[in-house]
């Protein structure tokens, strides 16, 4: 199973991936996390990336979680193929071979949850703290998910961000499969 949690950057992808990771070795369960490439790119990325980082970005992305995939029987993304073409779209506009790859490599997620922007993000080493750049990345992940038709669960905005490792594993995993007493 492949899930990955999309969105723009700052908005608490990386800190949720490793809390439903956790979630998920203690319920037994083999998980491989793949970390967000991005932060390992030769080339520059933010404002200042171009088609050649995005480029990178994009196909380091793919071939992490195929090597993941081989690992675990959880696959667990910290972005997904979708999210990481936004950026490209951002800085270089619409690649036609590039979007038939992503709308294909799309299919291969079982799970995608959407993390809202909430606050503006922080400076963390290597991301970008612009308030604009974050909420025009995050309407380019909303508008690519419309155009190919992604499904995805979008994570409330308005509701404590404890609470939605709980969507999250509930959408996991079957009922009666979660052991309620981890949660606390």
């Amino acid at each position: 199973m492949k899930i990955a949690m999309i969105g723009a950057h700052g908005v608490g992808k990386t800190t949720l991936c490793y809390e439903v990771a956790a979630f998920l070795k203690k319920q037994d369960i083999n998980v491989e996390l793949v970390k967000e490439v991005a932060r390992s790119c030769p080339l520059p990325i933010n404002r200042e990336t171009d088609i050649l980082a995005q480029s990178w970005i994009l196909h380091r992305q793919i071939s992490e979680e195929i090597a993941a995939g081989g690992m675990a029987e959880y696959v667990l993304c910290d972005r997904a193929a979708i999210d990481n073409y936004a950026y490209l779209v951002w800085s270089s506009g619409n690649r036609p071979e590039l979007d038939a790859l992503v709308r294909s490599w799309m299919k291969t997620y079982d799970h995608l949850f959407k993390v809202p922007v909430i606050d503006r993000p922080s400076f963390d080493g290597t991301r970008d703290t612009d308030a604009q750049f974050q909420r025009d990345i995050d309407a380019l992940v909303d508008s690519l998910l419309e155009e190919q038709g992604v499904p995805y669960l979008p994570l409330d905005p308005a509701t404590d961000r404890n609470n939605w490792i709980h969507a999250i594993t509930r959408a996991l995993l079957p009922d009666g499969a979660i052991q309620e007493s981890l949660w606390k």
